[in-house]
């Protein structure tokens, strides 16, 4: 269930995300207000003791917040650069292949734009369901039985052949490393942090003597808001592949356009 809130629309999931917090906020508002502070002697002068709870709570769970954000930035930032060392390694390898002679030539150039043909129509949406794509397998193992078939005769031959052979394991390389990142993210644990950390803050601020409900509930939904932005931006660069900001396929369908179309 919790798999599915990283495909839906930004515009879906991120105000359910804030709605949900500013009424569960507003909901316990209202059940400590009218059952538990009655009951506790709570003087106006302990506010003073409350708010600085308040704020080491707050400065400790924006602390990890902070720490979370930038780490799941900091991935997606990473996966693009793969994908973009991923095309830039795919183009490279097309243009070397392409001082081969013929008739090796033709059927490298071919083995390549079919394997990028199936790596934009057939892998990238199965990467945008989060699963990891199985399609170019057998396209890159038959590009690599050709091009290692292939026997150079001159030493301008010899040197060509090893920067494709070169350039071919840098394509693989990055291949293999976006494989590995299709289903990352961050762990089950740190999200327990995420959840306790937004209920304890918004938990900390109803036990304070405000004489008026609507004060005291706007400030909770403000900062309801707050938190429900930060979780939200967190949900929406969590995984690099899935949702309306996933990394597209976008390097690979330029290299294919400018260098490899017919």
């Amino acid at each position: 269930m919790f798999e599915r809130l990283f495909d839906l629309p930004l515009a879906i999931s991120g105000p359910a995300i804030i709605l949900s917090l500013c009424l569960s906020a507003f909901g316990g508002l209202l059940f400590v207000r009218r059952h538990v502070l009655p009951r506790w002697r709570v003087e106006p002068a302990d506010s003073e003791f409350a708010g600085a709870m308040v704020q080491s709570v707050m400065v400790f769970y924006g602390l990890a917040m902070a720490l979370i954000t930038v780490s799941v930035w900091q991935t997606y930032s990473d996966v693009s650069k793969i994908v973009s060392q991923e095309a830039t390694a795919l183009a490279a390898l097309f243009r070397d292949v392409s001082g081969y002679p013929p008739p090796t030539r033709a059927e490298l150039q071919q083995e390549l734009r079919v394997y990028m043909t199936s790596l934009i129509h057939d892998a990238w949406p199965l990467q945008h369901r989060g699963q990891v794509p199985r399609a170019g397998v057998q396209q890159m193992n038959e590009f690599q039985g050709t091009l290692v078939a292939f026997e150079p005769r001159t030493e301008g031959q010899k040197l060509l052949h090893g920067e494709t052979l070169r350039a071919y394991n840098n394509a693989m390389i990055a291949r293999r490393m976006r494989l590995d990142t299709v289903d990352t993210g961050l762990p089950a644990a740190l999200w327990v942090i995420v959840a306790a950390g937004a209920i304890i803050s918004l938990s900390a601020s109803f036990f304070f003597k405000v004489e008026d409900v609507r004060l005291h509930a706007v400030l909770v939904i403000l900062l309801a808001t707050f938190i429900g932005l930060v979780i939200f931006v967190t949900v929406a660069l969590d995984r690099p592949f899935r949702g309306d900001l996933a990394i597209s396929a976008h390097p690979y369908q330029l290299v294919y356009d400018q260098l490899m179309k017919p």
